[in-house]
């Protein structure tokens, strides 16, 4: 095929979307009568326009009409002739030609989404022309994923760059929807508002998850937040397809829970699922120490579980933008209910973005996900590191000011939580008889030990630092390391101790 024959050629050699007279009309409309500016005002901006002498004429319209003034041909002839740019614009002359153009003022809104539009059509050839060139050039710093996911972060900014969207919202249909949730909390079974956890205990203390709620879940390294974050997701999924079951045996749930597992393949955290649901220790799954019996309740759980509405990417380094484009697709292919990261620190933050140090990174990080959070009305279940300072405390419990390379961790999240198991660190600690001078001080100290462990043994701590809809608090937990698997901490785990 010769050069002639490519199709970009006659794709560049097009008249990009204009609409001159819509432009015309509504500049007319304007000077006309500056209460047509109320319905353009909070969408359109000078460069929207293709002429930029349009563009300059309805900027100085806009400026003068916001400082409460008169914008009409003859305060603009004036205005233009004070900065020597009259016959820039077109002088008096063509003042007078944009009232004429005049259609008339009502329809002023409909001229504006006009220019508009024709201005979206043009990013998008812009973002299009852009992305042929970058394909055809060599550039080693943008291999293909990287075009990819610079063109998808792309057309997101410009799909959210839209003034036209939101507004206001009437208190009465605020009040409508408060009511709505209030009466779903009441009728659900445990009075759970949002998507319930599947612990019973942090459903009572949060109402399950809800939309747009960015939650941090934080521990070391060793306390199980991946175990905790896979327990909540397969909880999660439960509800989904259990509240889809009551609508009816064919019904598809309403939506998928999402898990980006950054640090564990996609076969180990189905391991690790698999292994919590069938009691059978995933470490002798992966070596494969199992009876036949145990291989035949494993097939038969898998089955089970396999019905689950659970998506699993486990790219490793995933920018936010890919994840961004990822879940928007998911939503609008499967439906989507709760997304979960495991963990934010391997995150990388969109493409074309060079944050100046690791802290700024992370905050633009934390940033987008809430901002995915509201926009897909989806929950997001973030896991986070914590710094080693806790372990310098003699409580090692963490606090708020643990939050590895904070940056605004802790002001964008709705929730924080952490997780702590006292037995971890109790376990590091056994007695050691040459520490002792005396056989008997060891012995005593030993069976103290013994006690202590006892007490904590299975149990673990969610310290809610922070709920910005509700109270905080700690919720216990019940932990069984050989499954890696939490639950709720009963009474019968423990005996009669825990009444």
């Amino acid at each position: 095929m010769n050069s002639s024959d490519s199709p970009l050629l006659g794709f560049s050699q097009r008249l990009p979307p204009a609409n001159q007279q819509a432009e015309q009309a509504l500049l007319g409309a304007l000077l006309a009568n500056n209460k047509a500016y109320e319905r353009v005002a909070e969408f359109l901006a000078p460069e929207h326009f293709l002429d930029p002498i349009h563009g300059r004429i309805f900027q100085s319209i806009a400026r003068r009409i916001e400082a409460g003034q008169l914008a009409d041909a003859i305060t603009l002839k004036a205005e233009f002739e004070h900065a020597g740019i009259l016959d820039e614009v077109g002088g008096t002359a063509y003042l007078a030609q944009l009232l004429t153009a005049m259609v008339g003022i009502i329809n002023a809104g409909d001229y504006g989404r006009a220019i508009y539009d024709t201005w979206l059509r043009r990013q998008l050839i812009d973002i299009g022309e852009i992305t042929v060139n970058n394909a055809f050039g060599a550039d080693a710093e943008l291999d293909g994923p990287k075009q990819i996911e610079f063109a998808e972060q792309s057309l997101f900014n410009l799909a959210t760059a839209r003034g036209s969207d939101g507004g206001f919202i009437t208190f009465e249909r605020a009040l409508t929807d408060a009511i709505q949730g209030a009466d779903r909390a009441f009728k659900r079974v445990g009075h759970v508002s949002g998507l319930s956890t599947g612990l019973r205990d942090l459903d009572k203390k949060m109402g399950g998850f809800h939309p747009s709620d960015l939650l941090i879940l934080a521990g070391r390294p060793g306390m199980g937040k991946t175990a905790l974050a896979t327990k909540i997701a397969f909880g999660a999924a439960k509800a989904l397809r259990a509240e889809a079951r009551e609508r009816g045996a064919d019904v598809v749930p309403r939506g998928a829970v999402a898990i980006f597992s950054l640090e564990m393949s996609s076969e180990q955290l189905a391991t690790r699922l698999l292994a919590e649901e069938s009691r059978i220790s995933s470490d002798r799954i992966r070596r494969g120490d199992i009876a036949q019996r145990d291989f035949d309740k494993f097939v038969e759980v898998s089955r089970d579980i396999s019905l689950l509405p659970i998506e699993i990417d486990d790219t490793p380094a995933l920018t936010l933008s890919a994840m961004r484009t990822r879940c928007r697709r998911l939503k609008r292919t499967k439906g989507l209910a709760l997304i979960v990261v495991d963990y934010l620190q391997l995150m990388r933050p969109s493409v074309g973005t060079r944050p100046e140090n690791r802290v700024l990174e992370i905050s633009q990080i934390t940033q987008g996900l809430k901002a995915i959070a509201k926009e897909l009305a989806v929950p997001v279940l973030a896991l986070s590191q914590l710094s080693r300072a806790v372990e310098s405390r003699e409580d090692k419990r963490p606090q708020l000011s643990d939050l590895r390379e904070s940056g605004t961790i802790e002001q964008d999240a709705d929730a924080v939580m952490f997780i702590y198991r006292d037995e971890y660190y109790l376990a590091q600690r056994t007695p050691k008889q040459m520490g002792f001078d005396s056989e008997d001080k060891f012995q005593a100290s030993l069976e103290k030990w013994q006690r202590d462990m006892e007490e904590v043994h299975n149990k673990a701590e969610l310290i809610l630092a922070k709920q910005r809809h509700g109270p905080t608090g700690m919720v216990p937990l019940f932990f069984e390391g050989e499954f890696t698997r939490f639950a709720d901490l009963d009474p019968h785990h423990f005996g009669q101790r825990d009444n």
